[in-house]
């Protein structure tokens, strides 16, 4: 199911290196690691195997990455980087019209790998939902929305 190293590749190429954006509130953000997120780190000195090894553990597991197709897992851990696992879980959960609770069970993975490949088109939907309602959506908006396109152009090259 789900490869965390070809999912993985295409958040790399997203998030890139070392930034600090005034308006950004992640502040410090390397590989997409930000300092808000991970306060003890060194986000200047972080390297490629640090990130690897904290998108393995923070947020792939957390997104059981492993249970879907790459192209759904791909979709949710870029989420889940972008927004958080919960709310990556939460949104996948609300687009299956199921409790969302945050938490990735059996309940969530039969559902959403049964609704595929329509429910990438859905989620993106909820995802782009909920950036409009984000108070950066004017500074960071459209680079959201592209990415988000990006995304969705691979998760579907990935889906059967």
């Amino acid at each position: 199911m789900g490869d965390f190293h070809r999912c993985i590749d295409f958040i790399l190429a997203e998030e890139g290196g070392y930034v600090n954006h005034p308006t950004d509130p992640g502040g410090e953000t390397n590989f997409g690691i930000s300092k808000r997120a991970y306060p003890h780190l060194n986000i200047a000195g972080l390297t490629q195997a640090d990130a690897l090894a904290i998108y393995h553990v923070d947020y792939w597991d957390k997104i059981q990455g492993d249970a879907f197709p790459d192209g759904l897992a791909l979709l949710l851990l870029d989420t889940a980087v972008n927004m958080g696992p919960a709310t990556a879980i939460k949104l996948l959960q609300r687009t299956l019209k199921l409790n969302e609770d945050g938490r990735m069970g059996p309940l969530t993975i039969t559902a959403a790998c049964k609704a595929l490949p329509h429910l990438l088109g859905h989620y993106s939907a909820e995802r782009a939902l909920r950036y409009a309602s984000t108070p950066n959506i004017t500074t960071f908006g459209r680079g959201w929305y592209r990415r988000l396109f990006r995304l969705y152009d691979r998760a579907r090259s990935l889906t059967p």
